[in-house]
């Protein structure tokens, strides 16, 4: 079949041709955030889940829908070892020039824009940004140092603009949980006041499971504050019109059993849906696609996933955290006690706590309870015994 028409693109936040099974979390999100602009009460939202699942494009869904609703979207992705003032203060500040363009643009802005100007102070505390900021910040207003504060009072400012325009302002953060806790609170606290307040800003973010456990300690309030909405495979109706909609679309055919043994394959986690479609489109040379298609395109499928979704992850750990991960995956895909993968390794529990502890600040793993650990990544300990055909001896 025609690789030109192929309708399937896997990559990083790539939005897919058919959006399925997650059409319902998108509208209440949208509902939620409608009622904020209104000034109604509504909680800010946080998607949580595996790697794959679909977190990014449902954020960049979101950001579309906000964009076409004439709201302000501030998109940042949160990366490892950066502050929260270096990410925050280079998108608000675009986000507000936009606003300040408009005919309709008050003294609101132009106040919110001073509060930038005093947040950026924090540059003192927090050296690893640096932005231009071409106005003369408000004395006393977000500039007193402490991020609690200042960050408190920039939110404000920032709703206020955006109600004098009868807008919002939508802050979407991606991997949420590569925030460091104590300015994770700070977050929080100030979204908290501007709700008090009624005023029109909120965050739509979306990060690792462990964020959960993440925003509760740093704010024992964050339940009520946020919908927390659990993003996991889709199920098997929506996992098949994923796969089956788009090559409609080109007018192609893909029989029930090629459809189904894609679903088995991929375990119903969107970026390998999109992965297998891909690959069984160019492996079919006629419509329509068969399962005998589908299994030619499982090599090439692996082989891609092998070579970038995973590797990327595997090549930024140290020799340690390849055996941790690899006598995990000998037990099988997890969850699994912490316990059995040190007597897997030969070794006591405490002596592998840190190797543990640092891959789940690399986001390789999370603890679904105490004492239990997982994967992030989905089918990670298949290509772990890939990679790594021997299993660590005991010992090691």
């Amino acid at each position: 079949m025609d690789p030109r028409r192929n309708p399937f693109a896997p990559g990083a936040g790539t939005p897919p041709p058919e959006l399925a099974g997650r059409e319902p979390l998108l509208e209440r999100t949208l509902i939620a955030l409608d009622r904020i602009r209104a000034g109604r009460a509504a909680r800010s939202t946080i998607f949580y889940g595996l790697r794959g699942v679909g977190k990014t494009v449902l954020l960049g869904a979101v950001r579309e829908a906000v964009e076409a609703g004439r709201m302000l979207a501030v998109s940042i992705e949160a990366p490892e070892n950066r502050s929260l003032p270096a990410l925050i203060v280079p998108s608000l500040r675009a986000g507000l020039l936009r606003l300040d363009r408009t005919a309709r643009a008050g003294e609101g802005v132009k106040r919110a824009l001073r509060a930038l100007a005093g947040f950026a102070k924090l540059k003192v505390k927090y050296e690893d940004f640096e932005v231009a900021l071409d106005l003369e910040p408000e004395p006393g207003l977000a500039d007193s140092g402490d991020l609690d504060l200042d960050l408190a009072d920039l939110m404000v400012a920032v709703g206020e603009a955006a109600r004098e325009r009868e807008s919002a302002v939508v802050l979407i953060v991606d991997e949420l949980q590569y925030v460091a806790e104590e300015q994770l609170a700070a977050l929080i606290s100030a979204l908290h006041r501007a709700n008090q307040l009624r005023l029109p800003v909120t965050l739509v973010g979306a990060g690792l499971p462990q964020l959960l456990g993440q925003m509760g300690r740093a704010k024992s309030y964050a339940e009520r504050l946020f919908e927390f909405v659990s993003l996991g495979p889709l199920d098997g109706d929506a996992a098949a019109a994923a796969i089956r909609l788009p090559i409609e679309r080109e007018e192609e055919r893909i029989d029930a059993d090629a459809v189904a043994a894609i679903v088995q394959e991929t375990g119903g986690y969107p970026y390998f849906l999109q992965e297998w479609g891909k690959h069984s489109w160019d492996a079919a040379e006629v419509s329509p696609i068969t399962a005998a298609d589908v299994a030619i395109a499982r090599v090439t499928a692996l082989a891609e996933l092998d070579a970038s979704f995973f590797r990327v992850r595997f090549d930024r750990l140290t020799p340690a955290e390849k055996r941790y991960l690899r006598a995990m995956a000998s037990l099988g895909a997890g969850p699994h006690r912490s316990g059995d993968v040190a007597d897997r390794l030969g070794v006591k529990v405490s002596s592998v706590a840190p190797t543990r502890n640092s891959l789940i600040a690399k986001g390789m793993l999370y603890s679904p309870a105490h004492g239990d650990t997982a994967f992030t990544v989905p089918l990670f300990d298949q290509f772990m015994a890939r990679v790594m055909p021997e299993p660590p001896k005991v010992g090691i």
